[in-house]
């Protein structure tokens, strides 16, 4: 299967329990999917940061960076033209990851070529 991996340095500020993060700079967080496992989902994670990892469905995220959107507990949301925020609520707390638009697009775009070479071909 072609799992798409990408990091991208984003803002963290989270409220969540330890490990806190709360840093003005921009921190590396990786984007993953992988359409065998489950090709609506994308994952969130803060790179060297065991534990803070999210599940987040693909069609959210795309629709976020043009409109605010929510599902269950994720909101997604463009911030300005070129910064989407997403927001992840949690019995632990609230965590805001705000990534360049650009860096989420390229990871979208790679994730929809991988979708479909995993579809089967009709026979």
């Amino acid at each position: 299967m072609n799992v798409v991996e990408q990091y991208a340095r984003a803002q963290v500020v989270t409220d969540a329990d330890a490990p806190q993060v709360v840093d003005r700079g921009a921190v590396p967080v990786g984007l993953s999917f992988d359409p065998g496992r489950d090709p609506r989902t994308v994952r969130v994670r803060l790179a060297g940061t065991p534990g803070r990892e999210w599940t987040l469905p693909r069609d959210l995220l795309e629709h976020g960076m043009r409109t605010p959107v929510e599902r269950d507990d994720v909101r997604v949301w463009p911030c300005g033209r070129v910064q989407t925020i997403v927001e992840f609520h949690s019995p632990r707390g609230v965590s805001m990851v705000q990534f360049e638009t650009k860096a989420l697009t390229r990871f979208l775009r790679r994730t929809h070529v991988a979708a479909a070479a995993a579809e089967p071909v009709p026979h």
